[in-house]
C-alpha cells in the first residue's frame, strides 16, 4: 500500500488547501508528512511553510492541483445552481398543492424579493452578454 501513496497530500481549507510532502522511506517505514506550503485559491498565491523553499516538481504539483480543484469547485457551483432550479420546481410545487395560508403569509415577502433580486441580476448579464455579442458581430 505504501508504495501506492503519492508524493504530495493536500488537506483541502475553505480558501485552498496546507500541502504536504509524503515520505514513506524513512527508518521506521512510517508515513510520514511534512507540510511544504499553503494555498490559495481565489487569488493563486502559494506560500512556503516556514523558511522553506520550494523546489520546481513542487510547484508543477501545487499547480496542477490548483487547475484541477478550480475545475472540480466549477462543476460543483454549476451543480448547486441545478440544484437551486430543482429547489424552486419544488417550492413552486409545494405553494401550490400544500402550503396553508400562514406558511405563504410567513415566506412570500422574503421570497418574492429574493426571486426579484435573481431575476434582476440574471437580466442585466443576459444584456451584457448580448451587448457583447453585438459588439463583437460588428468587427
Amino acid at each position: 500500500m505504501r508504495d501506492d501513496l503519492p508524493n504530495y497530500f493536500f488537506r483541502v481549507r475553505e480558501n485552498g488547501a496546507a500541502v504536504f510532502r509524503v515520505d514513506t522511506e524513512n527508518r521506521q517505514r512510517r508515513i510520514e508528512m511534512d507540510q511544504i506550503a499553503a494555498v490559495n485559491i481565489k487569488n493563486g498565491e502559494v506560500k512556503p511553510h516556514g523558511d522553506r523553499t520550494l523546489s520546481d516538481e513542487d510547484m508543477d504539483e501545487i499547480h496542477g492541483w490548483m487547475r484541477e480543484r478550480r475545475v472540480t469547485l466549477g462543476k460543483r457551483d454549476m451543480d448547486d445552481i441545478y440544484r437551486t432550479v430543482d429547489h424552486l420546481n419544488l417550492t413552486t410545487h409545494w405553494i401550490q398543492s400544500k402550503a396553508h395560508e400562514d406558511q405563504l403569509e410567513e415566506i412570500t415577502d422574503t421570497l418574492l424579493l429574493a426571486m426579484h433580486d435573481l431575476r434582476s441580476v440574471l437580466v442585466r448579464k443576459k444584456a451584457d452578454r448580448l451587448m457583447k455579442a453585438k459588439k463583437k458581430a460588428k468587427r
